[in-house]
Formats: structure tokens, C-alpha cells, sequence
């Protein structure tokens, strides 16, 4: 019987070591087993120059006080009350102020809208003027196009569509005909994300006016849909309830 060649095999004595055969008998001769490399730390992808605001699980809404509203400014908060971001209206002219002064007629009006992180404009939302249903237009700072946010009925509990090359990829539905909390859906009707005036991680009193929201984004959402997620969110109250029925 062939004896197999010099090595290293594993122990006959049943350690975990190898042991040296020198091709006639085991030797003295012991090699413990390396120890394991510790597996390295793998960093979460994140996307280039994606904004802070799509990283959040909870955005608290706020609205600036002010004695007259003539432009609709808010604050975003994280789930700490630390401030990284706003909602501002621009555009306004001077005859749309007074306009804003005296009536309510503004809420027909074309709006245009800037979702701000602490690196400048993220997303810009333009409302063309309207009779009965509101049409959002999202596009990114560059002026690139993102999607709409399309007004899918007038009456009982309002739904708007996520809208993406003509193709529906998620939708806003209020709970009922004057809800404060709604269902942000993908295009499989998935709860994605919601938007309520009850979440409880902050004190209560900041949810005592219609103004004062907050935004629960349930995972880690890809484009174009966090984009969108993000422009309903945070313009629920500017963009799509801007007017004396809101939703419904």
C-alpha cells in the first residue's frame, strides 16, 4: 500500500490543528488553523447627491406663524425636532399677495413650490391653475422632470395618483372625506408611507392646527418613487389641500 506524499492533514488525534506527515509516520510537528478575518463592515449603498430628506423614516411638518398668510413657508423637522429642511412658495407676484389679502381665490391660482435641504433646492412642484382637480408637477432643481401628482376625483374620499411617463406608480388616499391622516400606496397598493396628525414622538402640541403634521416613510424608498413620496409628503397641506375643501 502506497503511503500518501509529505504533509499537512488533518490531526488523527482529532484536535483542530493539522499535523505533519512525513510520508512514513505523523511527526510532532502541529499547524493550528488561522484565525477567521473578521468580515469587514459593508457601508449601505447611498445614492449621489441624494437628499437627507429621502433618508428619513419620520419628517415632522410644521408651518411658519405668521399673522397674515401671503406665502406658504414650512419647516421640516426630523423625528428629534432637528430641523433639515423647508417648504417654500415662490413666484408670487405682488397682485397675488393682495389677491391672497382680500380673498380666497388664490386657491385656483397656478402655485409653485421649493422642497429645500441644507444644500439648496431638491425639489421644485408647480400647480398649475385649476377648477375642480389639482394637477402637481415635480420636477428636480436641474429642471428634469420627475412625475405628477394627479387629482383622481372630486368627490367622497379624494385619491391622488403618483404618475410617472403616463404610468401610475403609487397614490395619496385620505382615510375619509376630511381626514387629516392618508395612505401614500406603490403601484401595488402597498402602504408605503403616511401622513397623520396623531404620531406621538414628539409633544402633542405641535399637532394642535391642520398646519402641523407628520410623515411616516415605512422602508427605504428608490426613484422616482422617493421623489414623489417626498413632494406629496411634505406639500400635502400647500400643493394638494390648497383650498377650502382640501381632499375631499
Amino acid at each position: 500500500m502506497t503511503s500518501p506524499p509529505p504533509g499537512w492533514y488533518p490531526d488523527p488525534a482529532g484536535s483542530s490543528a493539522s499535523r505533519w506527515w512525513d510520508g512514513q509516520g505523523w511527526t510532532e510537528h502541529l499547524q493550528q488553523p488561522a484565525a477567521p478575518q473578521p468580515q469587514q463592515y459593508q457601508q449601505p449603498q447611498h445614492q449621489q447627491g441624494r437628499s437627507i430628506l429621502l433618508e428619513q423614516p419620520v419628517l415632522v411638518v410644521q408651518q411658519k406663524t405668521k399673522l397674515i398668510e401671503l406665502t406658504n413657508e414650512y419647516k421640516v423637522a426630523d423625528a428629534h425636532g432637528q430641523q433639515i429642511g423647508a417648504v417654500v412658495e415662490v413666484g408670487q407676484s405682488a397682485a397675488k399677495k393682495a389677491l391672497r389679502f382680500v380673498s380666497s381665490i388664490d386657491q385656483f391660482l397656478t402655485h409653485r413650490l421649493e422642497v429645500r435641504d441644507a444644500t439648496g433646492v431638491v425639489l421644485v412642484l408647480h400647480r398649475p391653475a385649476k377648477l375642480v382637480k389639482s394637477r402637481v408637477q415635480v420636477s428636480r432643481a436641474s429642471g428634469e422632470p420627475v412625475g405628477e401628482i394627479v387629482q383622481a376625483n372630486a368627490f367622497g374620499k379624494i385619491r391622488f395618483d403618483m404618475v410617472v411617463g403616463g404610468q401610475v406608480v403609487g397614490a395619496i388616499q385620505a382615510e375619509n372625506w376630511r381626514a387629516w391622516n392618508f395612505a401614500i400606496t406603490d403601484h401595488t397598493g402597498t402602504e408605503v408611507a403616511r401622513i397623520t396628525k396623531t404620531w406621538e414622538g414628539l409633544a402633542r402640541t405641535m399637532f394642535t392646527t391642520a398646519d402641523n403634521y407628520a410623515v411616516q416613510v415605512h422602508r427605504r424608498l428608490e426613484e422616482p418613487l422617493a421623489s414623489l413620496v417626498l413632494a406629496s409628503a411634505l406639500t400635502v397641506d400647500t400643493a394638494l389641500k390648497q383650498d377650502d375643501r382640501g381632499f375631499g
